[in-house]
């Protein structure tokens, strides 16, 4: 071989390792960029881009349950979630059928910029813990099922059952947040009398009730009761959250005002109820009502004036196309409270049914929020107050997606109905509790 010839090889070897170099170093970059591109899901939660609302909430739970922090962008397309990508995160999304979109740090950074600007009424919210969720529930079958069971079910949000002897031994200490749904706490058997006294699940419910009042130290289903309800109290004011549905609302609220008289007629405990039981109520023991009447007929399916059924139903009979609540729009960077608990895709709620269905507002103390309302029956459907350092939301109606759910009936599939703003409203309260922070007061 020639020196012109070694030359020529040296340089044909410098060449090929520079393409070499640099084939490695376009692939570093090209690696490093897509992982930068790839780095966070945005789970839209507007109408058109998400196809299963109910769902994402359940994934959202999932990651902070990983100890995977993530925000809540309240006001961004519909209430959508920032969560750091990883394989494993974005698995779950193609499991569970859950719309989602890979963006890169810089989309994500734009994002939260706009959100963060004084002319929009949006906020950023992180959440960094998954609550623990407990649900007060007898252990028996019951003949109506429980909406936001099903919700927590369907999500795959999990929740732990407890009930009069776990609350009453000091179990609510455990949990961040607790439910009460389709509940009396007023000792009256859920004034199913006139209805339903000779069927074989009422009466069966009445013996299993009092059994257990004894059992736990009590003459009356309605003092052991009373027990419970206060001990939830505490809970609340020593920060506890308290998210009730359907009669639980009412009812607790009843037996707190009704502590120091007998406001239950003798089929339901024995002895007859106090001729003055109205002039004894105490609205100050409560949470959220006042000045309010009692219905102490036992024939009639009622508790208290506060309840708008009776009223609604007349109106709406035959005609539950035409029935819908709407959603308060709230500054989001200040009332980041309400802001978080009305996320949805539309302000428009389809109402529904249930023991308790709304509230009149006449009888809602002015210190609670009213977060959804039917303005022109003058009645709440969505409440929200805080008490001592906790916090309590009342949701009138017993199932969003079935609007007269009956005794007896099926359990909604909610396979049926991912995208549910009424179920939606529940899970907005699953997350309340993660926030990062105490939110601003206005």
């Amino acid at each position: 071989m020639t020196i012109p010839d070694t030359i020529s090889a040296t340089i044909y070897q410098i060449a090929v390792m520079h393409l070499f170099r640099t084939i490695i170093a376009a692939l570093v970059f090209t690696c490093i960029a897509s992982k930068s591109q790839a780095s966070q899901i945005l789970v839209p939660m507007d109408t058109e881009n998400q196809e299963n609302h109910l769902k994402a909430y359940g994934i959202a739970y999932w990651v902070l349950d990983q100890q995977v922090h993530i925000y809540w962008l309240l006001n961004y397309r519909g209430g959508s979630f920032l969560i750091p990508h990883s394989p494993s995160i974005e698995k779950e999304f193609i499991i569970r059928g859950v719309s989602y979109q890979v963006i890169s740090e810089a989309t994500a950074s734009s994002v939260l910029a706009e959100i963060a600007s004084p002319s929009v009424n949006m906020e950023a919210v992180k959440l960094e813990v998954a609550p623990k969720m407990a649900v007060y529930s007898p252990k028996t079958a019951l003949p109506w099922d429980d909406a936001v069971t099903m919700v927590l079910t369907y999500a795959e949000i999990p929740y732990d059952i407890i009930y009069d002897e776990e609350v009453l031994r000091g179990d609510l200490s455990k949990y961040n947040w607790l439910h009460l749904h389709h509940e009396d706490f007023t000792g009256q058997y859920g004034k199913f009398y006139a209805a339903y006294r000779d069927a074989s699940w009422y009466m069966q419910q009445k013996k299993e009730y009092e059994a257990d009042a004894n059992r736990l130290g009590f003459s009356k289903v309605s003092k052991a009761k009373l027990a419970v309800a206060q001990e939830i109290q505490r809970y609340v004011l020593g920060g506890g959250f308290l998210f009730a549905m359907c009669s639980a609302t009412d009812s607790y609220e009843i037996a707190l005002a009704a502590q120091n008289v007998d406001i239950c007629e003798s089929m339901f405990d024995g002895d007859p109820a106090d001729a003055n039981a109205q002039s004894g109520l105490d609205f100050s023991k409560s949470f959220a009502f006042t000045n309010y009447q009692l219905v102490t007929n036992p024939l009639r399916y009622e508790y208290s004036t506060i309840d708008v059924t009776e009223k609604h139903y007349a109106a709406f009979q035959n005609k539950e196309e035409q029935d819908y609540f709407e959603l308060f729009e709230f500054s989001a960077k200040w009332d980041i409270i309400p802001t978080m608990l009305c996320q949805n895709h539309t302000r428009y709620v389809k109402g529904f049914m249930g023991q308790t269905t709304a509230f009149f507002k006449e009888f809602i103390k002015p210190n609670v929020l009213i977060m959804g309302e039917m303005e022109s029956f003058d009645e709440a459907r969505y409440i929200h107050g805080e008490a001592g350092k906790g916090f309590f939301t009342f949701y009138g109606g017993h199932d969003p997606e079935d609007y007269q759910h009956r005794v007896g009936d099926p359990p909604t599939d909610l396979n049926l109905h991912p995208n549910s703003p009424g179920y939606r409203l529940i899970l907005n309260n699953v997350l309340f509790p993660a926030a990062r922070k105490k939110p601003q007061k206005t």
